[in-house]
This record gives C-alpha cells, structure tokens and sequence, in this order.
C-alpha cells in the first residue's frame, strides 16, 4: 500500500510536501486545482515502469497510452525549464526484504517491509544546440532508516557514484579498474555494471523489483466511460483491468465466472461469483433488481447483459435502462476484480450518478478496502459520497485514520493541498470556505427574491 508522496515542480504543483496516503485517500476541490495532476503523476511511473525502453527516464506517453503529457517542458512547473522534477513515494513492501552483505560473516543487515523511492529529474542541453535531454542527477531507495541510491559526480558529470546512508554497510569494488557508474536506468533503476562492480549490491536488484511490482498493481479507471452496447464479444481473454473507459467491463466478468472465481462473504454464507457480487451492489443501491450476462445463444461468442428493473419487470438489455448503471458499472467490478493488495486511482467515480447512489458508492469503497486489501485513491466532486464516508466514521463502520481527505485549490498558477482533520465521529474540523459551494447563502439569497416578489422591502 502507499503510504506517503511528495511532487516538487509538476505541472501546477511547486510543492505538494508529504501527503500521506490511506486505505482511502480523496482529493476533492474546485476544477483545474491540480487533483488529476496527483493521478497522472502515479499513471506517468506506472507507463515509465512497464515501458521495454531502459533509456527513457520517464514515459510521457502518447494517444495510446495510459496518459499523455507531452513534452517535459510541459510537465515542469510554469514550464520552467530550469526547475528540477522531484518526486518522492513510500509504501508498504508485500513481502519482507533485506540488505544482505555476502562479505560480511553474518549477510543480513537489515529486514523490513518500509521502502520508499525519491528521484530528481533534470533537463540538461546538448551543448549549444538548443536540444537536450532528461537526466536523474540523484535517486534514492529508502529502506527502514536508511538509504541507497546514486548520485552525479560533479567532478565527471554524466558519471555517478552508489551511495549508502545510515547503514552499516559499504559498497566493496570487485577486483579490477575502477570504472565510473553510467546514469540509473529510467528514473528509478541500478544499472547493470553496479552488480558486475561491486561485490555487495546485489540485493539494490529487490528494490527495484518492489518498485516495479507495486506499479504492476496500480489500475485506473477515468471519468469518461464507454456507452452499453447491445452485445459484448469474447474469446474467452483474461483483461488485466477495465480498460481506462471501462470498455472491458463484461470481458472481465466472463473471465471470472469462466474462472469459477468467487468471494467468501462470512462464514455459513455462499460464496458468490463476481457477477453476483456486482448484481448485489447493483440492487442494494437501488439501480436494478437483477443482473445477468449470458450468450447471444448456446456456444456463440457474443454475450449480452440483461438486467430487470423491478421484481416482476420484463427483463431489457443494459442498453435499455438508465445511462447511470453502465457508468457505475465498471468502478464496482474494478474493485472486486482487481486482485487483492491493488491500488485503485478513480477520477470522478461519481460521474452520471444520482445522489443517492453517489453516498451509496462510499459503502461499496468500504467494503472492498476491507474484504480485499484494495487501496482506493480518488478524485471527486461529490459531497454527497464524502458525506456518506463521514457517517460512516461516525457509525464506527470506518476509522478516521484510514481516510486521508484532501481539498485541492490553485491560486496565481500554485496548487496548494490542504489535509482535512476528520474526528472520530466523522466530523470535519476544518472544513474550507466554499467547499461545496455556500449552501446558506444560496437559501438566503432565495428567500430574499420570493419576500421581493411578495412586495416586502429587503
């Protein structure tokens, strides 16, 4: 799970400071504050991880990426070139690593589950052309209390030294020239000749593979999603996720129940399916009274979704009720369907929602976080699902300190982040002007236009 990050100049953020990081984390504020900026930020480490080019310090992506950001021009702050990108993650390890020393009689230093990664990037020129380059001047694994990393020698730019901080152990050079270290892979990797150097920097290898299993369990799902079709096609493919606009919902469900993958619901309960989980919610929120998908006909490749409206309705295609179920849809099924220990980023999950149904989208957070050990990042504009999560607090269905509320605003081009202090009976403590809009003004101003309209003087 994250636990903690930290921007310095990206895009409108000069400084986020540490933001801590919950089970569930939201980022609410007015638009254009600097909330999807959080989100993209996570999506650019997720593409620059999984991209095969070894060379590229970070994957800005392109149209058919999970997010394009352009240039780094475009991604520093007011696009000042002369600025440095730092960034800064913490996280919960999923399994236990240690820094082993094999010249040493007894190996392992030190074992633990915190790590953190912290990282510069910098444009440099390419003499006096104009052109230049991304480059890491610094990067740094943070691993129980102490560091290692590798820095820039400012004596042969270009060229870098491994670093150790707070730890008993000293990198040791294998026999043979005392080579100079090429720049990290990407903005976050060792390259090969740390290992072939040095004699006691293998385990550098666990790191950087944590960092990339904790990014292979990011998935994202955006605010604009597909419309329902009146059939689905599939060939029987397991989709790592829903696609960025839920587009691979139902491919999804017909991989789990082709799966026999169900979810244990309490002990003298049928496990249930993926299908029946999704229905439950689906019913529980007052959308639909049933939910099915099944084949065009007996062994075809074409399924449809049907649903039934009420008890005793006339079964209809998703097609043929309101837009709100196939919007909801695929953020249901990504919190049940992504596998357990996942991290969720959901950008305004709310979006064509009822209010009712938006508060109900809270419970459905809850559950997940805590049948699945899914960590659930959000942004949104509802007050209506936040309200919903403080009542929960309140009714002890939820602990205050696993929630981690933001509200984002910008002023003369700076985003600012401001932590909402949530009591234990879900109260906000500081909650800002103009939050949600001013509620009380709106009514004042209304019940002066009617007293105006009745010819009393105001």
């Amino acid at each position: 799970m994250l636990t903690a990050m930290l921007l310095e100049n990206f895009k409108s953020w000069q400084s986020t400071e540490p933001v801590r990081l919950a089970p569930l984390t939201g980022l609410f504020g007015t638009n254009s504050s600097g909330k999807t900026s959080l989100l993209q930020f996570l999506l650019l480490l997720k593409q620059t991880a999984e991209s095969t080019d070894r060379n590229l310090v970070l994957d800005l992506g392109d149209a058919r990426s999970r997010v394009e950001l352009g240039t780094f021009r475009e991604i520093l702050h007011r696009h000042d070139l002369g600025r440095t990108l730092g960034w800064m993650l913490a996280w919960d390890s999923a399994s236990p690593l240690a820094v082993t020393d094999p010249t040493r009689k007894v190996a392992e230093l030190q074992s633990g589950t915190r790590l953190g990664l912290s990282s510069d990037i910098r444009w440099v020129k390419n003499g006096g052309s104009g052109s230049g380059r991304a480059a890491v001047p610094r990067m740094s694994y943070h691993f129980e209390g102490s560091a290692f990393g590798m820095r820039e020698l400012e004596e042969h730019p270009g060229y870098y030294e491994l670093t150790a901080e707070e730890t008993k152990l000293k990198f040791k050079r294998a026999k043979g020239r005392p080579w100079n270290l090429p720049p990290p892979v990407k903005c976050y990797g060792f390259p090969d000749q740390v290992r072939a150097y040095f004699r006691n920097a293998g385990f550098l290898s666990d790191f950087e593979l944590a960092f990339e299993s904790l990014m292979s369990r990011v998935y994202y799902l955006g605010p604009l999603r597909e419309y329902p079709k009146r059939e689905y096609p599939w060939g029987g493919a397991q989709p790592s996720d829903m696609g960025q606009r839920g587009e691979r919902v139902v491919e999804a469900l017909l991989a789990s129940l082709d799966q026999d993958v169900r979810y244990s619901y309490g002990k003298g309960q049928k496990r249930r399916t993926l299908v029946e989980v999704v229905a439950t919610w689906l019913k529980d929120l007052g959308l639909i009274d049933s939910f099915e998908v099944r084949p065009v006909a007996p062994g075809s490749k074409l399924f449809q979704v049907w649903v039934r409206r009420q008890p005793g309705a006339e079964e209809v295609l998703l097609t043929d009720v309101g837009f709100g179920v196939s919007q909801i849809l695929p953020v249901i099924t990504l919190c049940y369907y992504a596998p357990e220990g996942s991290v969720l980023l959901l950008e305004q999950p709310e979006i064509h929602l009822h209010p009712k149904v938006q508060a109900g989208l809270a419970d459905v957070f809850i559950d997940a976080i805590r049948r699945r050990g899914v960590q659930i990042i959000l942004e949104s504009h509802s007050e209506h699902l936040l309200r919903r999560l403080q009542r929960n607090i309140a009714e002890e269905k939820y602990v205050a300190q696993d929630a981690a509320l933001y509200f984002c605003e910008i002023e003369s081009g700076v985003s600012r982040l401001l932590e909402l202090n949530v009591d234990l009976y879900g109260n906000i403590q500081n909650w800002p002007e103009g939050f949600f809009g001013d509620e009380m003004a709106e009514i004042a101003a209304m019940q002066k236009a009617i007293l105006r309209r009745r010819g009393v003087k105001v």
